[in-house]
């Protein structure tokens, strides 16, 4: 390890005895966002390295969260912006990525739960999705919500069109569904259904929008942006952002 490498060590270590467990986030929702712009920093053109070396990143992010005491960590991996924007060339790399990611995820026990419209994926990499979803469902510890063709609009439209099938199988009318809905009716259908709402959202790459990311459970999120590019996010950007988020007063609509 060079003096750099010291140094950072050094001030890892410092932030994390700054922290207290009791003003940890139990859920940390994470906009993976920067992975073309790392590959092409770094010279490549095949913009694929930079979602692989993403991918790669992820496995040490949630290693920091479970030290962390973090329960709930949602990644923002495919949105459903990208399904329809991205070339064929790019698009289906990345897919064959996030499938190894589902795959890697299982092996290495962490729990697993597909986040988006699944419908939308081609359908190899939805089944790759359920079977993870399924082959870890029993697992213990930190639960990891993969989201994927996922759009936080879509999420709310999806939410409410199950709400109304539900009812209409009960023979509930729409006048009187009008009458007793609520917004626990709609959060009881969203995808992350009785999980707790984010507490921090951090973003990468230096963007500063959510881009429709958990538009609904978001509403009394604390946000953190950080300028590096996903694949080069570090222990210490994220003990920042805790330590950020633990110096901020929650009043949460008081």
């Amino acid at each position: 390890m060079g003096l750099r490498g010291l140094l950072y060590r050094l001030y890892e270590r410092r932030l994390e005895a700054s922290l207290s467990p009791s003003a940890m986030p139990r859920h940390v929702g994470v906009m993976c966002d920067g992975n073309r712009r790392w590959a092409r920093s770094a010279g490549l053109a095949d913009v694929s390295k930079g979602h692989r070396k993403g991918a790669d990143k992820i496995f040490e992010l949630l290693q920091w969260c479970r030290e962390a005491g973090v329960e709930v960590v949602t990644l923002w991996l495919l949105s459903t912006d990208n399904l329809v924007a991205r070339p064929e060339s790019e698009l289906e790399p990345l897919l064959a990525i996030i499938e190894d990611t589902a795959r890697e995820l299982v092996a290495q026990r962490w729990r697993v739960k597909p986040v988006g419209a699944l419908d939308l994926l081609p359908a190899e990499t939805a089944q790759v999705l359920k079977d993870a979803a399924e082959a870890t469902a029993g697992y213990p510890g930190l639960l990891v919500n993969v989201a994927v063709g996922y759009g936080g609009r879509r999420e709310i439209a999806d939410a409410v069109r199950a709400l109304l099938q539900e009812h209409a199988t009960k023979g509930t009318t729409i006048e009187e569904l009008a009458e007793f809905l609520d917004v626990e009716h709609i959060a009881d259908h969203l995808y992350t259904a009785g999980q707790p709402d984010p507490d921090l959202v951090i973003r990468t790459s230096g963007e500063q929008r959510l881009g429709g990311f958990l538009l609904w459970q978001s509403a009394h999120s604390e946000f953190y942006f950080c300028d590096a590019y996903w694949p080069a996010f570090r222990k210490v950007d994220f003990l920042r952002a805790l330590r950020s988020y633990a110096g901020r007063h929650r009043r949460l609509g008081a």
